[in-house]
């Protein structure tokens, strides 16, 4: 058997086992490899001119299967075309990414009405996929997505308007008008910085927004929206632009050595600012020196804040001057710094143990310096001798009658 053998002749057993090895385990595994499938494709899509629309694809298999994107008209008799990156002027992009997926997404930018047409994600791992002499529909999987490009209404709009920063301004009016359009028209609104304006919807295709007594508050990008029965929604911005207005900001912060300490502000106005942080000494301002990487500055729109780790009790402590830049105007805002010692908070306690101390001591001393009492001599008598009184006047009546 084959212990036996093994005991007789080890060097026949190995090379038998190097042999089995390889048989059984360097021959390629069938089960290793995996057909290409999809796992999202892309989305029929409709379109106005103007816009972008993006298309995904994403694909698995093993091993990873390629992505490729074709391009048909529709009704064309030409067949598919492939398309590139940076195709039709640089309006085309295509972003693909492989790992366990292959995951492909195409973008075409200021979409025109040429641009309709049948769009295709193909994928395949077959080895043998760009072989001329094989037939594209057996080695290549396809998902097919329908884009329809149709002409954006024309819409006139007001122009863009900017708040003075001096004077105020009684009221602003926004308008647009629906001039030009080929489909049904069902609902009209006002949106600001991306949300719907309550009680702006309205059925009519000239609409106007009214701003009372115009402040910084009130600027951001305001649009005007029109929803139809068969198209997108087509809309028009018109920006309200004014100086940015701090109107958020810590005002001090106070933190231990060694702590992180936070320091914001938040403004309003548009457009969004640009935010910088300045510590403020000896009459002038001059930039953060951040040689020790302790602070972090954070901005978003109309929101900045400055972190500072490890708080330094030297070189920390001190006035902050946050900014904000546009280009109507812009405004600043000062937030003080106080760091204190790691034993800040025994403080107190240090206190009143102080005070317990110093009146242990008076009292000690106040003892120490009381006179003693005066102590009495043993021969003298305690108190003034006690006599009868009564004895005595008796004594001396009875003296004087034996005289007479």
């Amino acid at each position: 058997n084959l212990f036996a053998f093994s005991l007789l002749n080890p060097i026949s057993f190995r090379i038998f086992f190097v042999i089995f090895h390889f048989l059984f385990f360097s021959i390629p595994n069938p089960s290793c490899h995996s057909s290409a499938g999809f796992v999202k494709s892309p989305l029929s899509e409709t379109k106005l001119t103007g816009d972008t629309f993006e298309l995904y694809c994403d694909v698995i298999g093993t091993p990873t299967p390629e992505v490729q994107w074709w391009y048909a008209e529709v009704d064309s008799v030409n067949g598919f075309i492939q398309l590139w990156d940076g195709a039709r002027g640089q309006r085309v992009s295509i972003n693909t990414a492989y790992g366990s997926n292959g995951v492909s997404v195409l973008a075409v930018v200021r979409v025109i009405t040429g641009d309709s047409g049948i769009y295709e994600c193909r994928a395949s791992n077959n080895p043998q996929r760009n072989d001329l002499h094989q037939n594209p529909s057996t080695v290549w999987i396809r998902a097919q997505a329908t884009v329809t490009v149709l002409q954006k209404p024309l819409i006139n709009v007001t122009d863009h308007i900017t708040l003075p920063t001096d004077t105020n301004l009684p009221q602003v009016t926004l308008q647009c008008n629906l001039t030009t359009v080929s489909y049904n028209h069902r609902w009209s609104y006002w949106t600001k910085n991306g949300e719907e304006i309550p009680t702006t919807r309205t059925e009519q295709k000239n609409i106007e927004y009214k701003i009372n007594k115009p402040r910084a508050e009130d600027a951001g990008e305001y649009m005007c929206v029109y929803t139809f029965e068969l198209a997108p929604l087509a809309n028009a911005s018109i920006e309200v632009k004014s100086a940015p207005d701090i109107t958020g900001h810590k005002r001090s912060e106070n933190k231990n050595e060694g702590e992180r300490a936070v320091l914001y502000c938040k403004s309003v106005g548009y457009p969004h600012p640009l935010w910088t942080w300045r510590k403020l000494g000896e009459g002038a301002s001059f930039d953060i020196d951040n040689s020790s990487g302790r602070f972090f500055i954070s901005n978003k729109d109309n929101y900045t804040e400055l972190s500072i780790i490890n708080l330094d009790i030297e070189s920390d402590p001190g006035e902050y001057e946050c900014s904000a830049n546009n280009m109507i105007g812009n405004s600043t805002m000062t937030s003080v710094l106080r760091v204190r010692s790691h034993l800040a908070p025994l403080w107190p306690l240090l206190g009143v143990l102080a005070e317990i101390i110093v009146l242990v001591l008076i009292i000690v001393i106040y003892e120490k310096r009381k006179k003693p009492d005066e102590v009495p001599d043993d021969d003298e008598p305690a108190g003034p001798m006690k006599t009868n009184s009564t004895n005595n006047h008796k004594d001396k009546n009875l003296r004087q009658r034996n005289t007479n």
